[in-house]
């Protein structure tokens, strides 16, 4: 697996979470909860780019969803070892992002995901959805191919192979697929977005598909873009919008 310079870079947002952290079968969470009634069936899992559970911008987005009616449960997949805050604005923090991954292969943090999962059906879950950022992506991707969850949100994911997890979603998964792009990604460039077009697009995958495209972002923009930038502005709040139109149209 590898990861592009984009993945360790961004800004940190404003704001006080207001979720709580709590271990889910002895893996760290941070869930947030929505005020009210809700579905008690149906858990959104928010599956976080390499900084993880630990990046507020992360546990912000994650009180979001819930404000919008879903509980959600941010997972720390790298148990406690994420790629630390100040590489997002410092490029010479000396982090080493591939000694980095080489510890969080799928084989250490999918079991993490799939432990998280059984215990939420302990708890009477019944319906899963996943928001994949970057790293999350491929997991989100992982959970379709297996049937675990009924509807995939990718926002510039990374590590998937183009085009045959594209292709092999196409043939093999049943929830709908929104994928949230942009102008400059390394992981999911634009000949990728394209290929993602050939193979789901005017109506050729039957459970739905929708590809956003966000001019002028770059990859990270919808978790760790700068705010002061109106695009990338325009790009976050955009990805956030179309993820819970998704959600209300097929969760």
């Amino acid at each position: 697996m590898s990861l592009c310079s984009d993945c360790v870079k961004g800004v940190r947002h404003e704001g006080t979470p207001s979720g709580e952290f709590k271990k889910i079968n002895g893996v760290d969470c941070y869930v947030a909860t929505p005020e009210g009634d809700y579905a008690k069936d149906k858990v959104l899992l928010f599956l976080p780019d390499a900084f993880g559970m630990q990046l507020v911008n992360n546990q912000l987005l994650t009180d979001d969803f819930a404000i919008n009616g879903y509980k959600t449960v941010l997972i720390d997949y790298f148990s406690g070892d994420p790629v630390p805050a100040d590489a997002l604005s410092n490029p010479n923090s000396g982090f080493n992002i591939g000694e980095w991954i080489g510890k969080h292969s799928q084989q250490v943090t999918r079991p993490l995901i799939d432990n998280v999962i059984s215990a939420l059906k302990a708890e009477g879950v019944t319906q899963f959805a996943a928001t994949g950022y970057c790293f999350g992506g491929r997991y989100c991707f992982d959970l379709a191919f297996d049937d675990v969850i009924k509807v995939t949100i990718v926002s510039h994911p990374s590590l998937l192979k183009v085009p045959e997890d594209l292709e092999k979603y196409a043939s093999t998964a049943k929830a709908p697929l929104l994928i949230n792009s942009c102008t400059v990604d390394q992981q999911f460039p634009l000949d990728a977005q394209a290929v993602a077009d050939k193979v789901f697009g005017d109506g050729k995958f039957a459970p739905g598909y929708k590809r956003e495209y966000f001019d002028g972002c770059t990859h990270g923009f919808a978790v760790r873009g700068d705010m002061s930038d109106p695009k990338v502005k325009a790009g976050k709040e955009g990805a956030f919008k179309a993820a819970v139109e998704w959600l209300k149209k097929y969760f």
